[in-house]
């Protein structure tokens, strides 16, 4: 029985973070040792990133042969089956490609499949099979032996499995690129989960992190795709969350932040769970066990009355006044990283990538996001250039009239897949031509919204986009008008809803006032079937 059940109340940290109420034990932040160490280990995690990200004029060592060998080894054999005319189709082709490449990630180890997990969770911006088998290393990836996973969980709790243990898993429940969890239960007898770090793993990940810094400047403007991503700044954003990682004291810290903002924002639909109060150190968390249905059972959820459209609906909201609000959200979102409980709320697990937004950025956000439901274009790029997606010296009015952003929207379904391609393939030219790129908390951002976006198709297929977003957008005005107008200096009175914008976005005409997401999903199939077709003429 925990603590709060014995005093019969309601325990002490729900009055600033959102926890459950069944608490296994109850945070006191004052008394948290290793949470008044977490701003001095992040800061010095973030001094790392520079001398790992900086690149060397010569090659780091034998680890830029080994990720050759592996990566040239996986290519070579599905290059030469393409050349023959072995694939029957595209689809085949990219499936071959994608088993081989999710293979050699997983021979190379840690860093790189946690790169294979990041593109797991870019549904609609990555090929769909290389994302299905990517989506196999968030939880399907080799564990390590029982016998290392007891070897680092005494070496750093400093005493006996059987001395903090009433019992302890040694099946995994999970196995991924950093760590991998337990199920245990405590002396004290409150059930919990392990999060155990590989071995070595910090070491290997710096080597990885060197090598991919010295290849990221050789990839600018080779690939257009990888040039508008900006190679090296994605080798940096790579670099400060990974690094992060490495120190489960840090995440802990995360999950007690993201608790307090969403208690702050009264945001009841999400709960954390709560890390030991102790029981942290770099290389093993030890938190509290939620269980609940997996993100993708739909119909478990269905049958046990939970509203999906809910579901989605909390959050959406959640994310976006996260960022906006207090500047920081949970920067991995996927189906893996969520329970949702029985009684509707959402678990958020897994708290290594958290983004942290500067105010400056956070302003950016705000304004992008008043910019878009108010049809202002202008505004639009004047926030996507402070948030770094453009240099500072852009001239704005010649990026609107240069993407066609001044002009009325054409309908993509009404385009050939000719059409399609070369209407893309300008857009890239021309966001290249300004030096645009994706900066960090853009990137995580947009990936987190790919993982909402694929998330209601599957919870909710029949929500009304355009309806949500506009009654988002007034729920938002309403309970942070004041703020908006003292941090904006707008008059949130004034403020005018004109969704023409989002529906530009969309690809959706003026006069369109509804969309489903069983609509737009498919839209977006027709879209991509001419693509295709063309391409693989």
């Amino acid at each position: 029985m925990s603590e709060s059940e014995q005093a019969g109340k309601t325990p002490n940290d729900l009055q600033w973070g959102s926890f459950t109420e069944s608490a296994p034990w109850v945070l006191d932040r004052e008394e948290i040792r290793w949470l008044s160490l977490a701003p001095g280990l992040r800061a010095r995690a973030n001094a790392e990133v520079p001398t790992l990200t900086t690149p060397r004029r010569l090659p780091p060592g034998a680890r830029v042969i080994t990720v050759a060998t592996q990566i040239i080894g996986a290519l070579a054999p599905w290059y030469l089956k393409k050349k023959r005319g072995k694939f029957q189709d595209t689809s085949s082709s990219h499936a071959d490609v994608s088993l081989r490449l999710r293979q050699a990630v997983e021979v190379l180890g840690p860093t790189y499949i946690k790169l294979g997990q990041i593109i797991s969770s870019g549904e609609g911006l990555f090929p769909a099979e290389l994302v299905d088998q990517f989506k196999k290393c968030r939880d399907q990836v080799p564990a390590e032996p029982f016998a290392t996973v007891r070897q680092t969980v005494e070496q750093d709790l400093g005493a006996r499995l059987e001395d903090v243990f009433e019992w302890f898993d040694e099946k995994e429940l999970a196995a991924a690129s950093i760590a991998q969890v337990h199920a245990a239960r405590l002396l004290t007898g409150e059930d919990v989960v392990v999060k155990v770090q590989r071995p070595r793993v910090a070491s290997l990940v710096r080597k990885d992190l060197t090598v991919m810094a010295w290849i990221a400047p050789y990839l600018v403007g080779r690939i257009p795709i990888a040039a508008l991503a900006n190679p090296p700044a994605l080798v940096e954003l790579f670099a400060e969350t990974i690094v992060e990682e490495l120190d489960f004291r840090l995440e802990a810290a995360n999950m007690l932040d993201v608790a307090a903002m969403l208690h702050d924002l009264g945001q009841e639909g999400y709960v954390v769970p709560r890390p030991h109060p102790q029981l942290v150190t770099r290389r093993v968390l030890v938190m509290e066990r939620v269980s609940g249905f997996n993100f993708d059972d739909v119909a478990g959820m269905k049958d046990a009355g939970i509203d999906t459209e809910a579901v989605i609906r909390t959050g959406m909201i959640a994310f976006m006044e996260g960022a906006m609000i207090h500047g920081i959200f949970h920067g991995d979102l996927h189906g893996g990283n969520l329970f949702v409980l029985k009684d509707g709320r959402t678990a958020l697990l897994d708290f290594g990538i958290v983004a942290r937004l500067s105010q400056e950025r956070r302003l950016a956000f705000l304004r992008l996001m008043l910019s878009a439901t108010t049809n202002d274009i202008k505004g639009q790029m004047a926030a996507l250039r402070d948030l770094g997606a453009l240099p500072f010296d852009t001239d704005l009015d010649a990026v609107i009239r240069d993407l066609r952003l001044d002009q009325a929207t054409i309908d993509p379904t009404t385009l050939s897949g000719e059409q399609m391609v070369n209407e893309v393939q300008r857009v890239i030219k021309a966001l290249l031509g300004y030096g645009a790129s994706l900066p960090k908390e853009l990137m995580l951002y947009v990936k987190n919204m790919v993982f909402l976006d694929g998330a209601i198709s599957r919870l909710a297929p029949e929500l009304d986009i355009l309806g949500e977003v506009a009654n988002i957008s007034m729920m938002f005005a309403q309970r942070h008008g004041e703020r908006l107008g003292k941090e904006l200096g707008v008059d949130p009175t004034a403020v005018e809803f004109d969704m023409s914008s989002v529906k530009a976005s969309l690809g959706l005409e003026d006069n369109v006032d509804r969309m489903t997401y069983k609509d737009l999903q498919a839209r977006r199939e027709l879209i991509q079937k001419r693509m295709r077709e063309h391409v693989g003429r």
